[in-house]
């Protein structure tokens, strides 16, 4: 059974903290946050509610594989002429009710993934992942879609050309086929995605997440354990 949370209202934020005496915070700035982030924590991340963002929708955007044995043919194919091959992807949070959500996109009923894709040879995965991110959920009014990556998460590897993904390199393994890294990005207070038709962008609440691969996958599944490190701070009040 899914949870999924796509509109809802925001919420009031209030932190205290105490230096000689306390003192709460109602509706702090950004800026105030992350100082006060930055005192508690060196792994900080900013979230703000889901209803500060717009979903429009765009052409549909296909993948470049027919099915799985096609995909796995090509990396073969690929694998022979350039090496490993690297992928990234975004782990987007925001919060609803206090509780924060990863934004997934679902295609059809039952699979999931990060926005992200595959990078070309020798290309940076911090622009990497931008120019993928702005491919997948970019907007089509011509304004630029500032995308800001934080830290690498996660690194998954795929030993063979099949299925299975491990977060590390089995010892009898000297030439993974693929090495996936995750990253953390830190959203805008207010933005505007706009999501391919075939897709829907779906925000799941970390509980759902947890220890459930048979839904999510072993890598999505894994997120709340990664992202268990960060302080999440539940930025601003609904936008709209």
């Amino acid at each position: 059974m899914f949870f999924f949370i796509v509109l809802g209202g925001g919420r009031h934020v209030f932190l205290r903290q105490g230096y000689g005496s306390r003192q709460t915070l109602h509706n702090a700035s950004v800026n105030g946050m992350r100082r006060l982030g930055s005192m508690l924590s060196k792994n900080f991340s900013e979230m703000y509610p889901l209803t500060n963002y717009t979903f429009g929708t765009k052409e549909p955007l296909y993948e470049k594989d027919s099915s799985v044995a096609a995909r796995f043919q090509r990396m073969r194919e690929e694998f022979d002429k350039m090496g490993m091959r690297r992928t990234v992807e975004g782990v987007l949070i925001v919060h609803e009710h206090r509780l924060p959500h990863v934004l997934l996109l679902q295609l059809g009923t039952t699979f999931f993934k990060l926005p992200g894709g595959e990078l070309s040879p020798g290309e940076d995965e911090v622009e990497g992942l931008k120019r993928l991110m702005t491919e997948i959920l970019g907007r089509q009014d011509g304004v630029k879609q500032d995308w800001v990556i934080d830290d690498c998460i996660g690194n998954w590897w795929r030993p063979n050309f099949e299925p299975p993904q491990y977060p590390y390199i089995p010892a009898h393994i000297t030439k993974p086929k693929e090495h996936k890294k995750l990253f953390l990005v830190q959203l805008q207070e207010k933005a505007l995605f706009a999501v391919p038709k075939n897709y829907k962008l779906v925000a799941a609440p970390l509980f759902e997440l947890y220890d459930n691969a048979p839904g999510y996958g072993p890598i999505i599944s894994s997120l709340p354990q990664l992202l268990s490190r960060y302080s999440l701070c539940h930025c601003g009040t609904s936008l709209n």
